[in-house]
């Protein structure tokens, strides 16, 4: 194990599982590695990666697969410092694609005052200087009038200034800064500000389509069922393998007995298909669906359940909070989907890697770990630590002589992989949602 990695699991004590099934799909993985590299590199010559994106993993021992999909990922801060080196590279190959002459840089944080997400904005802001880029913060807060400075947890400080539309109105920017390019990191879950519309003069990133003003979870999940069905293919293994079962319900209120029947109905069909997958791989464990808004982020109004009955017994608390997502928006559309368990812990509580990346490339990523919380439930909840992993050779090619399941860079290779298809399948989802197509 190289020194680095010894860092990363000096302190805490990571058991994972990779065993059975999972374990043969890592030695084809491995076997691949020539072919699957070569796969990404044609696909990304004809598709667009999202910005910066990070991807929430499972790991159950009979698959790994990706639970959730994030184009506006929000813990640069929890990435080991070890890979910022790499991190800057990745920022400034994204940055040269669309302003190769990049002087300014503006960055748009969401409306919160937690300074804990603020120290994820002040590495961003650290990364892309160390890009050549002159980088402030403009906020889309009203409280903010005029430049705010604010303390962080570690000590340091930035500074949120409020947007203005500059250059008699065609672009955005701060008093006496002109972006090239405007980066967001807000979601814009309450709607598309008129402030940010409009702006053929600037490139805004992610697209403004990304937001979850547009974006819907099935969407992503049904590109990424195409890209998954394509690599399966690659390499000969079963797609479900790597792939969450999924299905929607749309026109949803959970005051109401025929939505809550609707779902209900739903949640039983697709217990029934996993069901028939547990059988033919002969797998012990109990299948569960989990219950999230169709868009939005934060954990929010998710629920786990094993059998169609607990959805028709939800408790009136638990119904009130399916009704209700971030910023107080009422949820109507839910995605189910098929529950991956994890069956990774550290420290003997349960953990799941996610990833990060910056353009096509694997910047780093931490297991979320969450004491409170069971294998089969969300760990994105109050109560949750961060171990950051430094992704080693995340770009050479695994050790072929390493005895498979028992290196921990191929364990983190398989993790780069997954996370990438994922990445791709926001690019597919970004085209075929983009109200101006022939960008692409």
């Amino acid at each position: 194990m190289s020194v680095l990695l010894q860092k990363v699991f000096m302190v805490p004590h990571l058991v994972t599982a990779l065993n059975g099934p999972l374990l043969e799909l890592e030695k084809k993985i491995l076997a691949a590695t020539p072919a699957i590299e070569r796969w990404f590199r044609l696909e990304w010559q004809e598709h667009t990666p999202p910005f910066y994106c990070s991807v929430d993993l499972r790991n159950a021992g009979f698959k790994l697969a990706p639970v959730d999909t994030n184009l506006f990922p929000g813990g640069f801060n929890n990435l080991s410092i070890d890979m910022l080196p790499l991190t800057v590279q990745a920022a400034m190959a994204a940055i040269e694609k669309y302003c190769p002459d990049a002087k300014n840089l503006l960055m748009i944080p969401e409306h919160t005052n937690n300074t804990f997400y603020l120290q994820h904005m002040a590495r961003l802001m650290q990364i892309f200087r160390q890009t050549g880029l002159n980088v402030r913060l403009g906020t889309l807060s009203p409280e903010i009038t005029k430049p705010t400075e604010v303390v962080l947890p570690d000590g340091s400080s930035v500074t949120l200034e409020p947007l203005e539309r500059i250059n008699n109105g065609r672009r955005v920017g701060l008093h006496n800064f002109d972006p090239c390019t405007v980066l967001l990191n807000n979601d814009l879950s309450t709607g598309i500000p008129a402030i940010l519309e409009d702006l053929n003069e600037q490139s805004v990133l992610p697209p403004l389509h990304a937001g979850w003003t547009v974006r819907r979870k099935s969407n992503h999940f049904a590109a990424y069922d195409d890209v998954v069905k394509k690599f399966a293919k690659l390499i000969d293994v079963d797609p479900w393998m790597l792939n969450p079962l999924f299905s929607k319900c749309e026109k949803v209120d959970f005051q109401k007995d025929e939505s809550i029947e609707r779902v209900a109905t739903a949640v039983g069909s697709l217990l029934s298909k996993i069901r028939k997958k547990y059988r033919e791989y002969g797998i012990k464990e109990t299948p569960f669906v989990v219950i999230k808004p169709n868009a939005g982020t934060y954990g929010m109004g998710i629920v786990t359940v094993k059998d169609a009955k607990e959805v028709r017994n939800l408790p009136a608390s638990v119904r009130a909070n399916m009704m209700v997502g971030k910023d107080g928006l009422r949820i109507t559309e839910v995605i189910l989907q098929e529950g991956v368990h994890s069956f990774e812990c550290m420290n003997e509580a349960v953990a799941e890697p996610v990833v990060y990346m910056i353009d096509r490339y694997v910047v780093g990523g931490f297991y979320r770990v969450h004491a409170d919380r069971g294998v089969n439930e969300s760990l994105n909840a109050p109560g949750a630590h961060y171990v950051p992993l430094a992704f080693a050779q995340q770009h050479a090619l695994p050790d072929m002589h390493a005895k498979p399941g028992t290196a921990a860079p191929n364990r983190f290779y398989m993790y780069g992989v997954v996370a990438r298809l994922a990445l791709l399948a926001a690019s597919l989802e970004m085209e075929k949602t983009d109200p101006n197509p022939e960008i692409y």
